[in-house]
């Protein structure tokens, strides 16, 4: 190499080194680490903004008839929590962990397209201080997360808040699937050498097929939200009745996107929980095939299922059976994942780490929430429990006791990954007991209120038997889930700055992020090997074994 050559190498070399100093380098960061660690801790922000909103409405119905708030503010609260908690939390949570990991676990350098992924971060996080701009212009929206039109027209919402709420999702759906289309042409175009479809870690290929939902999904919720703003600036009248427009197209559109919504909300979850089990089991995924196959069956039926949403509008008998059949069926591949993950642990050498005790938490509030949307599909359950209590358990058990308690056991997992230290043992089994006592009391009660009859969206109730009761045990337990929440940023704080060191694989784990240093540096890997098998970290630990191990994925 001349002279020259040595001397741009170094300056190069410095200048890599000098964009990741200093608060700027994150702002105009394009690497894929640093924007998964922004949409994460974004994320874990707007948690905590939606449970202060969920804390107020529990405490305006701790008792029959109080006013502790105002109608007008229990339905902007109970708007911008759903919002917060579907768009400005859950989504961005698992998008972070996915363009964090998704190159790590492939063997790339970073996303296929850099650039558009800090694009797609920014989007999200002015589209998220845009929605929250509306409590300083005049209101925030109160039509419910959902939107359900004519709730959001102009003659029933006069106030901007509508505005602000379609314009900040439409702005959070480009980024969203700009980040899709990323992952997908990522996972495709930047595999390691070797690492085949079939060898891809199952938190990718989870991943994978998360984006093509989020890409064919997103589009009918972006274009009603061009509807909706058509309809309050310019007067048109695509979903108001009296002026030949319809309100069940908007529900149409919204649960088109809505359904699918939830298994983009659920499948990196799910991959969190592939990853974890089998390395804290020390035992080889069972059914591997059966996982990915059945991803791809969820993929695929998620979008014909969207109208049990719709039972109670009255489309006749003949296409409730239809879409009855259809989300029964969408059981049987989420059902075999919950099979796969038990038989993985059955037999295993099991280690109860904090990891491991969120994953098995997942497996039984996931599956209490599965079941319970299993009875949505029997139509004459779903026209007595709609819109009741029972709805309200049945969403949180599924995103809240499903989804979050996945990726904090993913945070638990990857946390020495991204910083290097171990996040404290003994204070995640607090954290874990705090979580699991707070969320099963304040929800399970909730199931019992839906099939009472209350009915969800008000903002009080009459004093009748076991209402106040039930609601009274939903509040106390909620300030013990909002203290384990708490409890796991207080720990996440500790173990950044003084936890003890954590070494470049400290689970003994199998997949090719924990082959390189903790934290990894800016081009990830210095080299990767040829892979050989699922399990290429593995294979290079046992390399005696290895001829036979090469033998698994083809």
């Amino acid at each position: 190499m001349s002279e020259a050559s040595q001397s741009h190498a170094t300056i190069t070399s410095l200048a890599d080194i000098k964009e990741y100093r200093g608060l700027l380098s994150w702002v105009a960061s394009i690497d894929h680490k640093q924007i998964g660690i922004m949409y994460v801790v974004s994320a874990y922000f707007f948690l905590f903004v939606g449970v202060v909103e969920a804390l107020i409405m529990r405490l305006q119905l701790i008792r029959p008839n109080n006013h502790l708030i105002s109608p007008e503010t229990y339905d902007q609260l109970f708007t911008m929590h759903g919002t917060t908690m579907v768009f400005l939390m859950a989504m961005p949570l698992l998008f972070g962990f996915s363009v964090y990991l998704v190159p790590l676990m492939i063997g790339a350098r970073d996303m296929a397209f850099p650039r558009l992924n800090a694009l797609g971060f920014w989007l999200y996080f002015f589209g998220a201080l845009m929605l929250y701009f509306s409590f300083m212009a005049g209101g925030a929206p109160a039509a419910g997360w959902f939107g359900y039109a004519p709730l959001t027209e102009k003659s029933y919402s006069f106030d901007h808040g509508i505005d602000y709420w379609a314009l900040s999702l439409l702005v959070m759906g480009a980024g969203s699937v700009a980040t899709g289309i990323n992952l997908i042409v990522t996972v495709l175009t930047l595999r390691a050498p070797g690492m085949t479809l079939r060898r891809l870690p199952l938190f990718v290929w989870m991943v994978f097929i998360n984006g093509i939902l989020v890409v064919l999904a997103m589009p009918p919720l972006n274009a009603a939200l061009v509807m909706i703003l058509a309809d309050r600036l310019l007067n048109t009248h695509f979903f108001t009745p009296a002026t030949g427009g319809s309100a069940l197209m908007w529900q149409n559109y919204f649960w088109m996107f809505g359904h699918p919504e939830v298994y983009i909300l659920v499948l990196p979850a799910f991959g969190v929980i592939s990853e974890v089990i089998p390395v804290f089991s020390r035992k080889v995924m069972y059914g591997y095939g059966l996982m990915a196959t059945s991803t791809v069956a969820i993929a695929f039926l998620s979008f014909g299922v969207w109208l049990h949403h719709m039972f109670a509008t009255g489309l006749g008998f003949a296409i409730l059976y239809l879409f009855a059949a259809s989300s029964m069926l969408i059981a049987v591949p989420t059902g075999i994942k919950i099979f796969n993950w038990i038989a993985t642990m059955w037999g295993g050498t099991i280690r109860f780490s904090t990891p491991m005790l969120f994953a098995t938490a997942f497996l039984i509030q996931f599956t209490i929430g599965g079941l319970s949307g299993i009875t949505f599909a029997a139509i004459p359950l779903d026209w007595q429990l709609t819109d009741s209590y029972f709805v309200v358990a049945h969403i949180h058990y599924v995103l809240l006791g499903g989804t979050v308690f996945a990726m904090i056991a993913g945070t638990y997992y990857w946390f020495p990954k991204v910083t290097g230290r171990m996040m404290s043992e003994r204070v995640g089994r607090w954290n874990f007991w705090l979580l699991v006592i707070g969320f099963n009391g304040t929800f399970a009660v909730l199931h019992i209120l839906g099939v009472l009859g209350m009915p969800r969206r008000v903002y009080t109730y009459p004093d009748v038997p076991y209402f106040g009761l039930l609601h009274a045990i939903s509040t106390y337990f909620a300030f013990v889930l909002v203290l384990g929440l708490l409890v796991f940023v207080a720990n996440m704080i500790w173990s950044l700055l003084r936890g003890k060191v954590a070494g470049d694989d400290p689970w003994d784990a199998w997949t090719l992020e924990w082959a390189t240093s903790s934290p990894p540096p800016p081009e990830n890997f210095e080299r990767v090997r040829t892979i050989h098998g699922r399990r290429p970290l593995w294979d290079l630990k046992h390399a005696a074994v290895a001829p036979a191990a090469t033998k698994e994925g083809r």
